[in-house]
């Protein structure tokens, strides 16, 4: 982000898997076309050692590396996800990025998507939250 940018809402992508969160985030970025200067997407997945699991010390990083000042919004893949977020949260950071952190009940791929674009469109905090969540009641077969 340059300094002449708006700051915008960052988005931190939980999985049990660093690989399915890592490829979560190349995959927003490629398919929203994110400009370099966008929202800040910051993946934290899997254990230290690669291992499958959750870390809330990795997510605790994750949400000061994707926070721009304006809050993050937190996708994750399954409920011991929300859980390590929630811890991350509670006791691993600082209650002024605390207040800013937000966890969606969207998918993660199609909740990380809408919210990725709708931070790049500048929204606040509450309306990327919003679609995010939105997002978990997306019918893909519409008119089908």
């Amino acid at each position: 982000m340059t300094d002449d940018s708006p700051a915008t809402v960052g988005i931190v992508v939980v999985s049990h898997s660093s690989e399915v969160a890592d490829a979560t985030v190349r995959l927003v970025v490629q398919l929203a076309n994110l400009a370099a200067d966008g929202p800040r997407l910051v993946a934290a997945g899997g254990l230290r050692d690669g291992s499958i699991g959750t870390d809330a010390t990795r997510i605790a990083a994750a949400l000061a590396d994707a926070d721009a000042g304006v809050g993050v919004v937190v996708l994750a893949d399954l409920g011991s996800a929300v859980l390590a977020a929630a811890t991350a949260i509670d006791e691993l950071i600082g209650p002024d990025l605390a207040s800013r952190v937000r966890i969606s009940r969207g998918p993660l791929v199609e909740g990380t998507f809408v919210a990725a674009v709708q931070a790049s469109a500048g929204d606040e905090l509450d309306a990327v939250l919003a679609a995010a969540d939105d997002a978990a009641s997306m019918n893909k077969l519409e008119g089908r």
